[in-house]
Order: structure tokens, then sequence, then C-alpha cells
């Protein structure tokens, strides 16, 4: 990429990213070490990903979600991420600021609008929703493991208090527990929170650490706690970072419908890049 690019700096409830428009920066200039260099947090622009809207070509897409992990890895897709390009395509001129947003990414069509100031919401294509996962490997304290992939893979356990999870040792264990398969999953600790809400922690495959937000954690938590009966739609979900997620849906079977995420999507600067470090092994 070359100097003198243009970046956004975006938040989704403390989940941070780079935003780059695909009218300037073609998908094949996007490298692995590109994007390690620009999320690195000391050296670089600082994100926990890095995100490429190019403008659709199929009909009523407005454009097409490109999603790296900071560790250079493409993800499928991304909640707050998303959230994010939804703001961030009407800024651009890619999408209508006042009508329903259209884009594909890897893991479906995902539709979106902007709704406020830094509040957007999205829609999700419809899963499967989530299923026990009694061989996983959990510890006392955390309970009824469900798996669910709301677009992306997640493994959902209930605790008591979410503040005393150990998240660096028990996050790498569960993001990749045999029971995941070889891929894993991100890891998604849940417990109650004030008023009927819920409050949740996050260890991210691809960030390989705790975020303050995760959408898709979101979306996966309340479908789980929909399951376990424990919660109804809508649930709130308060992250790490403070910030809610709200999360509502119908079911249809053993389908989750009409999946929606409602959250923060800001845009925090507008930077020029002027050279990438050179990153060491």
């Amino acid at each position: 990429m070359k100097s003198g690019t243009v970046f956004h700096k975006m938040t989704g409830s403390g989940n941070d990213f780079v935003a780059l428009d695909g009218r300037n920066v073609r998908i094949e200039d996007v490298t692995g070490d590109m994007v390690r260099s620009l999320c690195d947090r000391r050296r670089g622009a600082g994100a926990d990903g890095l995100m490429l809207l190019q403008p659709g070509s199929a009909p009523g897409v407005h454009f097409v979600f490109h999603f790296w992990n900071s560790d250079g890895s493409p993800g499928p897709m991304c909640g707050n991420g998303a959230l994010c390009a939804t703001r961030l395509a009407t800024v651009l001129g890619l999408a209508p600021a006042d009508g329903e947003v259209r884009f594909a990414t890897p893991a479906g069509i995902h539709s979106g609008r902007v709704l406020q100031e830094h509040q957007s919401e999205i829609q999700l294509p419809d899963c499967v929703l989530p299923a026990a996962c009694p061989e996983l490997l959990t510890v006392p304290g955390e309970s009824s493991p469900l798996v669910s992939s709301p677009s992306v893979p997640h493994v959902v356990v209930l605790v008591d208090d979410v503040t005393r999870v150990d998240v660096p040792v028990r996050g790498p264990l569960l993001r990749h527990d045999r029971a995941l398969g070889p891929d894993g999953a991100n890891a998604d600790w849940v417990s109650p929170g004030p008023n009927g809400s819920w409050r949740m922690r996050t260890w991210e495959r691809g960030v390989e650490g705790e975020t303050l937000a995760c959408g898709t954690g979101a979306v996966a938590s309340a479908l789980s706690l929909g399951v376990l009966g424990r919660a109804a739609s809508p649930v709130r979900i308060t992250t790490a970072s403070g910030l809610p997620l709200d999360v509502s849906w119908q079911r249809s079977g053993s389908l989750a419908t009409s999946i929606r995420l409602r959250g923060e999507g800001r845009v925090v600067f507008r930077g020029i890049l002027v050279g990438l470090p050179t990153l060491r092994e």
C-alpha cells in the first residue's frame, strides 16, 4: 500500500478497526504483513482488525466487505466491523445515509442501516440455533457450553461473574479446544447483569487476545441464552468496554431468523499513511 493512502480509524464499542476505501486500494495489495503492520498498536495505527470496502458489483449490493484479523488472517465476517462499515459506507458515498445498506461477505449477504449519530444496525443471515457441546473441557464455575455460528464460529459458556474469569489463561484453551475442530472458535463468557441485561467477555481468534467487544459474540451469547431459556429477544449484552450491544431475533424451528445487532459504529479519525514499519518475525 503506497504512501499517501487515506484510512479511517473506527470503533464499535471498543472493538477497533482500520478501514480502507476499495476504490483506492486493491484487494490484491492487502497482504498479511501489511495488515499486521497497520494493526500494530505501537508502530502502526493500532486495531483489532482491518477492513476493505470494495464497491459492489452484484445487483442491490452496495459494497463487498473484506475483513482481516490483526494477525493477518482473513475472517468471514465481523459484527462490530460490519456496524462500522455500514456507517463508513454512507460517509464514503458507497451507500445511502437514509436507507438500507447491503453488503456481501464470505458468510453471505448482510444488510444494515445507520440509526443515529454513532449507532448502526445490521441484519445477519439465518443460522442454526446454538447446540450443546458437552465434550468441551470446562473448569469449575463454567457451565452450559454451547457452540454457535452467526456468520462466525463461537463457543459460549455461562459463569456467575465474568469479571472473575481469567481470560488470558482460559481464552487460548477454549478457543483451541479439540471439540471445536481444527480452526477452533471465538470464546465468550456470559454472566447476568443489571435490569435483565447480560455481561460478556470475549477471547477472539485472529486477535489471539481479549477484545473490548465482539458483535458476533454478542449474537452468539444472546442466542445461547435463548436456547437455554435464560433470556428472550431482545437481549442487551454489556461488553467489556461497558458499552451495550442489543440483539434481537426470531425462532423458526431449528433456525434463528431475522437476527439483528445494534451498537456503536463510529469514525474516530481519518489518517494518511506515510509508511509501514518492517515487522520482525
